[in-house]
């Protein structure tokens, strides 16, 4: 029963993400280029909230409640989810941001 909770949680995150996504790299294309700046005020409001305080007390979340699973199952497995989680989405604005940025040099 748990496992059908967690899937069925990941699938609405899955969409979540993908409805999102266009409307990221839109925004963050900007960096580089003039065109989708009618974005920049929403990833920069997206970003401020991941990297602000919000952001913080998320992944503050993240690791709470992956600590609790891990307590639950007996596994260390929970915690370290929640971990990776917590620091995945503070420093996700900045590889977002350094991979649009990137240039390669001409061969």
């Amino acid at each position: 029963m748990m496992s059908h909770d967690r899937h069925h949680w990941a699938g609405r995150l899955l969409i979540l993400a993908l409805a999102f996504a266009p409307m990221l790299a839109a925004a963050s294309s900007g960096t580089g280029d003039t065109t989708g700046t009618e974005f920049q005020e929403v990833y920069t409001l997206l970003t401020g909230w991941m990297t602000g305080l919000l952001g913080k007390v998320i992944a503050v979340a993240f690791i709470l409640v992956g600590l609790v699973a891990g307590v639950m199952r007996q596994s260390i497995m929970g915690f370290v989810v929640g971990v990776s989680a917590g620091v995945g989405m503070l420093v996700a604005p900045n590889i977002i941001n350094t991979l649009f940025a990137a240039t390669l040099p001409v061969v």
